[in-house]
């Protein structure tokens, strides 16, 4: 019977593949389907290999309640069973409590997140978000050991965080190269979505470099994410982290496909400034800064677009002691070129403060060769307001370009400690869309300086109507700059 059965078989392949190739269809041999097969990733080995660094976080916060007046046991009863079955409780009535009444501190559960040791002896890395605000976080290893943690430092900026238990011998993971991390590889995700322990999710890389955040060029994947899964690792097919896994893009609050992840070599940096004092330093110069599109490049005259375009200088920065104007475009900064804006803010964050870079900026048609010293990033300050025109009468400008001006009175020019510049007393269509607002002071059009309105009229009748227009102006502290584009 079996013997029949396998010559049926034989029978059936043999007549399959005289049909497939009478209609043209090309057959696979079995050999070559099997190493097909064989060729599509395997994650078993990795899960053996990183499981155990990967560990569940819990936070708690404390609530304080007062003893209630009163409650009858039925009441009690029911909150209990609302607790316990993690129920949402419903309103119940309740009496005023006794103006003595004993408080009671309660422990409630906060959130749960991931994360993975760092160092055999208890380092353990994760986001800043999934510790922030927590009384007391507890980490649970893959062994079902349980630890109070401390918290070492925790970075909003970066979202990365170092906690620490006491306990040695841990298994410790490799940190990968994000250098060698290449578009379209395999990856795979340990964490706890939704507080599932252990879950294994993997995907590939989508894209690098990815412009989220202000420090951060993170890592695109389509990698399973969900809540619980931040701060546990993206691993590569060689078994080391390469990244943490941190944000997803969704508009449901769930996994839709697009997840980010701050690569490793960044977070490293940020790790060793929480271990040894606790925060992150980061460096400032007092720009601020916008992307040099192609229109923006050509009423420069600048032969691409490229490097960051200086919107606005903080009065008093290093940027303005160091000679850097409104209206620049640096192209480098301590010999590293800036390709597009994104990368200034990331490259001066991560030079210490104190120390001096060089500057190369294009300005006016011309390179220009500075140098500038670090500070260290701090609050931003308040910015001031323009004082009120005291009723003075507006002389309008064409309404081609939405502006409504005035001149500058004594008392404004010293309030404001400016020579020269007529006040925005409105800003709508192509300046609005630019930026501009009332009270803003501006200083100069397409480069030619404007003390009153009517050296201003006077550069715009000789201005083609139909290119941008480039515009310096005060705001506040900062001076900026801004281009209208008439036809947008």
């Amino acid at each position: 019977m079996k013997t029949q059965t396998l010559n049926f078989s034989r029978a059936l392949v043999m007549a399959c593949a005289t049909l497939a190739v009478t209609i043209g269809i090309t057959v696979l041999p079995m050999q070559h389907a099997v190493a097909q097969t064989r060729a599509l990733p395997d994650f078993t080995d990795l899960v053996e290999l990183v499981g155990p660094s990967v560990v569940n976080i819990r936070t708690l916060e404390r609530v304080v309640q007062r003893q209630q007046q009163g409650a009858s046991p039925a009441d009690e009863e029911m909150l209990e069973f609302f607790k316990r079955f993690g129920l949402p409780i419903p309103n119940m009535p309740r009496q005023a409590p006794r103006p003595n009444s004993p408080k009671q501190e309660e422990e409630q559960p906060r959130g749960v997140g991931s994360g993975f040791i760092l160092s055999s002896d208890g380092l353990i890395m994760t986001n800043a978000h999934v510790v922030d605000g927590a009384d007391e976080v507890i980490v649970t290893l893959t062994d079902k050991r349980e630890f109070k943690a401390k918290i070492i430092g925790s970075d909003r900026r970066s979202d990365v965080a170092l906690v620490k238990i006491e306990a040695s011998g841990l298994p410790a993971v490799k940190v990968g190269d994000v250098n060698r991390l290449k578009v379209g590889e395999w990856g795979m995700a340990i964490g706890s979505p939704f507080g599932l322990e252990n879950t294994v999710t993997a995907g590939i890389v989508s894209a690098k470099q990815r412009d989220t955040g202000d420090f951060l060029p993170l890592i695109q994947t389509d990698v399973a994410i969900n809540p619980g899964n931040s701060g546990g690792p993206l691993i590569n097919m060689r078994g080391e982290v390469v990244g943490i896994n941190s944000q997803i893009y969704s508009r449901s609050g769930g996994f839709m496909g697009i997840s980010f992840s701050i690569p490793m070599d960044e977070a490293v940096r940020v790790s060793e400034q929480l271990r040894t004092q606790g925060r992150v330093s980061r460096g400032r110069i007092g720009v601020q800064i916008g992307a040099v599109t192609k229109e923006v490049a050509e009423s420069l005259g600048l032969a691409k677009p490229q490097g960051a375009l200086v919107t606005g200088v903080e009065v008093g920065a290093p940027a303005e002691k160091a000679g850097i104007e409104a209206g620049d475009v640096i192209l480098k900064f301590d010999g590293k070129v800036i390709e597009k804006s994104a990368d200034l803010p990331r490259i001066v964050g991560a030079t210490k403060p104190g120390t001096k870079a060089n500057i190369s900026l294009f300005r006016r048609g011309a390179l220009k060769e500075l140098s500038v010293s670090i500070a260290e990033i701090e609050a931003d300050k308040p910015t001031a307001k323009a004082s009120p025109s005291d009723n003075k009468p507006k002389a309008t400008v064409t309404q081609f370009f939405g502006l409504s001006i005035s001149d500058l009175t004594d008392a404004q020019k010293q309030t404001l400690k400016l020579k020269a510049g007529v006040r925005v007393d409105a800003a709508v269509d192509a300046a609005a869309r630019a930026g501009l607002r009332e009270g803003d002071i501006i200083l100069s059009i397409n480069n030619a300086q404007t003390a009153s309105v009517k050296e201003l009229e006077a550069v715009l009748s000789k201005h083609e109507k139909s290119k941008p227009l480039t515009i310096l102006f005060r705001r506040g502290e900062w001076t900026q700059y801004a281009v209208i584009k008439v036809n947008p």
